[in-house]
């Protein structure tokens, strides 16, 4: 009865981790396709991602309820309990850069029917590249239990900060120099904002990833401590300070 239950609950868990990696996914291809159309206008892409969204919305609904029923019936310890509370938490984040793709869809949607011109603005190019590394490196991290990678992608985060603040100062000049690009200026900063607001989004799950595997939270504690609590040095310290090691 027991290795019965135990095949039951490892199915269960398997699952949950399989769902959330396919949420991501979605949300991956959503950011990508969401991006692809503020050049282009593309508006077959800006509604797959309005579909997305959907999609989305219901693997979020699913997950959580599969970890209810989990917890109510297997009543998991150790990392069993820390990845499933993890899973629950990171479903909240990673819904989230769903929203904040759709809400780039449609800023692209609105631009277009204004009929805008689209603005280049180098910084968010590299935001849009650099924050969908950012949500793949963490569910790679996630599908791998690795720490060091989740650390990683916690520190990245720091450079999509300076690349918001820059775009922010350019689009400004943009603005003082000529009132005429206000409006499109502005459509850029909510697709700036967005973008930076998906990297928050991977870095709180990466910050999870951490604590699923070293059982660490690490959130608000600093880049270097997330990267030193990843690799075990944390740990080594104070087993050295209590004569452990």
């Amino acid at each position: 009865m027991t290795e019965h239950t135990n095949k039951q609950f490892d199915a269960d868990l398997e699952s949950v981790r399989s769902q959330f990696l396919q949420m991501g996914g979605v949300v991956e291809a959503m950011i990508q396709e969401s991006v692809d159309a503020i050049p282009t206008g593309d508006m077959e892409l800006v509604e797959k991602v309005r579909e997305r969204e959907k999609q989305v919305n219901r693997f979020e609904v699913e997950i959580d309820e599969r970890i209810g029923l989990i917890l109510a019936r297997h009543q998991p310890t150790a990392i069993d309990l820390r990845t499933l509370l993890a899973v629950s938490k990171m479903l909240t984040d990673m819904e989230r850069c769903g929203d904040e793709a759709e809400k780039i869809a449609n800023t692209v949607r609105r631009m277009y029917e204004a009929d805008q011109r689209f603005m280049p603005v180098i910084e968010i190019r590299h935001m849009a590249a650099s924050v969908g590394r950012m949500l793949h490196d963490v569910l790679d991290a996630f599908a791998r239990l690795d720490p060091v990678l989740a650390a990683q992608v916690v520190r990245n985060d720091k450079e999509v900060d300076r690349e918001w603040k820059g775009a922010l100062r350019n689009l400004i000049t943009y603005m003082m120099e000529d009132p005429r690009t206000i409006s499109r200026a502005i459509d850029m900063v909510f697709i700036a904002r967005a973008l930076e607001r998906i990297g928050d989004h991977a870095k709180n799950m990466a910050e999870r990833v951490i604590y699923l595997v070293r059982g660490a939270d690490v959130r608000h504690t600093g880049a270097k401590n997330a990267e030193r609590q990843a690799r075990g040095e944390v740990e080594a310290e104070t087993a050295e300070s209590n004569g452990e090691a």
